[in-house]
């Protein structure tokens, strides 16, 4: 069983979907299961259905609004660095409403139903492929997986959104009792789990670099301060998940093959910007390319990574 898997990473999930363009039409990839966190879990049900140029279009089109139904912040740019700020106003009206963020993400909801639609999650469902997103359970304080095959439309257009959730940013959603946010809270890049169904080899697009090449500017404000902390516990999550997914696949002889970003692409992936994310696409779709040619004469071993 062959596996894609696209981890964590807001608007950088512009350069996973290049990758993904360049493995599925180029290299003529076949995948049986799709597994995403996040960002990860908006590309892969386009994917699966090949409508590749229609998530392209989504992915290079979309800004802030297209996001938050209430954005919690501002964005200055100055000298080609996105800076963001606290909007005071939305952050007092979200608590004002009682919400126990600081913005709310219900645009992106829309924008999701939107763009599958019934009739292609029917295809999905009652196709052979398995579509697989990442969510975190904050009240049972565990990760869970949501297969496209347990769910109604309905619920699963909400799984994938809840995927999404960078909280406290963006909505904390209650669901079976529970209260759910993004994926990446707990498995950034969730390897173990597609070994775990049954994968025996496994393309794993990670959006961060694989040497750490980043020295942060001071923060700013308290909002930089948060966004900073929280990249910082989600790099670590990730190299753990890496880690732990080499392992699972090592015991399991399984082949992985990693696409990571080869430069930092932002400091701040819930800047949605469209002219950087159309070009972080076909950054991503050379890089695959690339990395493709240099590697295509190397018929990796069963158990060994890439």
């Amino acid at each position: 069983m062959k596996a894609l898997v696209i981890s964590g990473g807001g608007s950088k999930g512009a350069f996973a979907g290049g990758v993904a363009q360049y493995l599925m039409q180029e290299k003529q990839c076949e995948y049986d299961l799709f597994l995403g966190t996040s960002t990860g879990s908006l590309l892969i049900s386009h994917l699966a259905l090949q409508k590749i140029d229609k998530i392209k279009e989504i992915y290079t089109s979309v800004n802030q609004d297209s996001i938050f139904s209430n954005c919690p912040f501002t964005i200055e740019k100055k000298y080609g660095v996105h800076t963001i700020g606290i909007n005071h106003w939305n952050v007092l009206r979200n608590f004002y409403r009682g919400r126990k963020t600081f913005g709310e993400s219900k645009n992106l909801h829309k924008l999701i139903k939107n763009t599958l639609t019934k009739e292609e999650f029917e295809i999905l469902k009652n196709g052979p492929k398995e579509i697989v997103v990442t969510v975190a359970n904050l009240s049972l304080n565990q990760v869970e997986y949501k297969s496209i095959n347990d769910y109604s439309y309905e619920d699963f257009c909400e799984w994938v959104w809840i995927s999404c959730n960078y909280t406290p940013f963006m909505s904390l959603v209650r669901k079976n009792g529970c209260e759910y946010a993004d994926g990446g809270l707990g498995n950034m890049v969730p390897i173990e789990e597609a070994v775990r169904r049954g994968a025996t080899e496994i393309d794993v697009i990670v959006l961060q670099t694989e040497v750490t090449h980043l020295n942060r500017l001071p923060s700013k404000n308290a909002f930089s301060l948060l966004t900073t902390m929280f990249e910082f516990m989600l790099d670590r999550i990730e190299f753990q998940n890496i880690k732990i997914g080499k392992y699972a696949a090592g015991h399991n002889k399984a082949i992985i093959n990693f696409y990571y970003t080869p430069t930092v692409l932002t400091t701040n992936s819930l800047v949605f910007d469209k002219e950087k994310m159309t070009a972080w696409w076909q950054s991503g779709f050379n890089y695959a390319k690339y990395k493709n040619t240099e590697l295509n004469q190397i018929e990796p071993e069963k158990g060994e990574v890439l």
